[in-house]
């Protein structure tokens, strides 16, 4: 029941109607019987400033950040987690109320103060480690945009042994690799970079305990493309995960169970960043069975 005490959580982005978001934050929220509710809000990029003046204003407690604002949001912010700094993107928002002055009765005592989180890697990074430790495990990822940076500032972080970053854009991926070398400094891990082609990727993966594929291909309505030429590719030893989730099968994930491989599928990255992105708002653990549900029920699977 919403009512003058309901506090308010959302998603911000350019387009904004895709967004599964509301599904899973409301029913963790319900399942909490918390007096909150989850929105989502469509922002053009030239009212991102007023659009976190707007939630200050209004005493929004938290939001989601999409295309296109992960960047250009964190101008607004008054602080910027580490590990979102190294990305150079925001995916959350948390919003800080300090309550009202006692001594004084103006409303401009009260001071809000706004950080940005990246939890895009630490989402997939659980997922994997749902079926598999990453520790000293060589990694190979395809792509280098947004999505690509995240996974690899997080796994990079999370122990592995050798990264290997394989892009059509070569001179993008090298950025991606200093970028890492630089901000991970001392980090001890082997990081090298290649033409995202056939040949290139398939001797990669054989020697690869970990492969992340964080393009576009195969995503809906282009279902019938895939990062590889075939199942011959891959092997049994090991774990692929396509960050796409329509279709929750893509083409790739079928190659990698003909191939006998360990399977992740995109949707559970999605899961897992938004459960981040719970408990940073609210400090406490989200109910991962009932949010996994709502999104799985609101993605048709």
């Amino acid at each position: 029941m919403i009512d003058g005490k309901t506090k308010i959580l959302g998603v911000i982005g350019d387009p904004i109607e895709h967004t599964f978001s509301p599904a899973m934050h409301n029913a963790g929220l319900k399942a909490l019987d918390l007096n909150y509710i989850y929105l989502p809000f469509h922002v053009k990029e030239e009212k991102l400033r007023e659009c976190i003046e707007g939630a200050k204003a209004i005493g929004i407690r938290g939001l989601n950040v999409t295309i296109p604002h992960k960047t250009n949001v964190i101008k607004h912010l008054d602080e910027v987690d580490q590990v979102a700094s190294m990305i150079g993107a925001v995916n959350t928002i948390q919003f800080n109320y300090n309550e009202f002055n006692e001594s004084s009765s103006k409303d401009n005592d009260i001071n809000v103060t706004t950080k940005g989180f990246n939890t895009d890697g630490y989402g997939c990074v659980r997922a994997i480690e749902e079926k598999t430790s990453i520790k000293d495990k060589k990694v190979t990822i395809t792509g280098a945009g947004g999505a690509a940076r995240a996974v690899a500032f997080q796994i990079a972080n999370g122990g592995i042994a050798e990264l290997s970053i394989l892009n059509r854009n070569l001179s993008k991926a090298q950025s991606l690799a200093d970028d890492l070398k630089t901000n991970l400094n001392g980090i001890g891990i082997d990081i090298d970079i290649n033409a995202y082609d056939l040949d290139s990727l398939k001797g990669e993966l054989s020697k690869s305990d970990i492969f992340i594929d964080t393009t576009p291909i195969g995503m809906y309505p282009n279902v019938d493309d895939k990062p590889i030429a075939s199942a011959d590719m891959l092997h049994e030893n090991l774990l692929v995960n396509d960050i796409v989730y329509t279709p929750m099968e893509t083409s790739l994930i079928r190659e990698a169970k003909l191939a006998n491989a360990t399977v992740v599928p995109g949707y559970k990255m999605l899961l897992y960043q938004g459960i981040r992105s719970f408990e940073i708002w609210l400090g406490r653990e989200a109910p991962v069975d009932v949010m996994e549900k709502a999104l799985l029920d609101v993605l048709g699977i």
